[in-house]
């Protein structure tokens, strides 16, 4: 009974939430169909972080083990299973690559040798789906039980070879004059960050004892290792006088995005970190909330500040209409694999 009654009290704003950005959808699509799908670029690669992240930290404790992968399975298995729905969201990029990407429409900013062997449509295109469909077998593996140890080994070194090709390919390739050795592995961790916060909103199973000051405990690790790369990144390449490279992050110090990206360190690293360090909030199940949600802010922030400044600020108003439509249309799909989850498990 107590979960026929749960149901519709969590369902009503999901379907409030897709049903929303649909109509934002529309009326971005109506008011500029480019920026729309330059906005939808952004909120795909964060979205997407979140059911990659959760892929791989489950093919990491089936390697493993550890009662931290216990506590959150509950959690990470339904978020990795929505990755077989991220080809489908990835449609309309597919069918409307030169709106992002300039190089899909005029490959003249690229060497015609780079143009030919790798960053042309049809190479991007089939990166991406080796990228999606690999995920999604994992994520279906993992799903129904039958992703053995050998499985989960060869999983993680797939997702590391893909992570290298797709994070230039999603994010760095719309300014193809900067390149970054460690950009890969920084959007990597990035996404286990995004799915462990995710675990931390929606709660580690509290029948584990420890889930909760272990799952503090990776959100610290994660963190750490975002804001490390992404920093030494940035000091090598700016006071090692590369201007090429220089020149990207000065793109993004101007026209306010240098505010973004202090806000998302604000609220995505300083504050979270700061809360971490004491051990009442690690112990905290509902502290942990707080500070799961400042890091998925802090993440949309960043991710954001990486791609939309390569667009220009004309594009501003419509991008972040399809920002919230896919959002909105995320959470709603999200939501209604966690209700499902919630009311088998008080069923049992």
């Amino acid at each position: 009974m107590s979960a026929r009654v749960a149901r519709p009290v969590w369902q009503r704003p999901m379907l409030i939430a897709a049903g929303g950005s649909l109509i934002a959808l529309a009326i971005g699509l109506a008011a500029s169909p480019k920026s729309v799908m330059q906005g939808w670029l952004i909120a795909f690669v964060f979205v997407s972080g979140i059911p990659i992240g959760s892929l791989v930290l489950l093919l990491i404790h089936r390697l493993t083990g550890g009662r931290w992968g216990t506590a959150l399975a509950p959690i990470l298995i339904p978020a990795a299973a929505m990755l077989p729905l991220l080809a489908l969201v990835f449609l309309p990029l597919a069918f409307g690559l030169s709106a992002p990407y300039r190089w899909a429409s005029d490959t003249s900013t690229l060497r015609p040798a780079v143009a030919h062997a790798y960053l042309n449509q049809p190479a991007f295109l089939l990166r991406t789906a080796i990228a999606l469909v690999g995920w999604s077998v994992l994520a279906v593996a993992v799903v129904r039980e039958r992703c053995t140890e050998l499985m989960a080994g060869l999983g993680l070194v797939f997702h590391a070879v893909v992570i290298s090709l797709v994070a230039v390919d999603w994010i760095l390739s719309i300014d193809s004059r900067f390149s970054s050795s460690a950009f890969a592995a920084a959007i990597a961790i990035q996404q286990l960050l995004s799915a462990l916060a995710l675990a931390a909103i929606a709660g580690p199973e509290a029948r584990q004892s420890g889930a909760i000051a272990d799952l503090a405990g990776l959100i610290m690790a994660t963190l750490l290792g975002t804001v490390y790369l992404g920093l030494m990144s940035f000091i090598v390449i700016w006071y090692g006088n590369l201007p090429d490279k220089a020149a990207w992050y000065v793109l993004r110090g101007r026209d306010g995005w240098q505010w973004l990206i202090a806000a998302a360190v604000v609220i995505g690293a300083l504050v979270p970190l700061g809360l971490l360090l004491k051990q009442s909030v690690r112990q905290s199940g509902g502290a942990l909330r707080l500070v799961g949600g400042l890091i998925l802010l802090g993440v949309f922030l960043h991710v954001t500040w990486l791609i939309a400044p390569a667009f220009g600020n004309g594009a501003i108003v419509a991008a972040l209409i399809a920002m919230v439509a896919l959002i909105g249309l995320g959470l709603g799909l999200c939501g209604r694999v966690v209700v499902r989850l919630r009311g088998g498990a008080h069923a049992e």
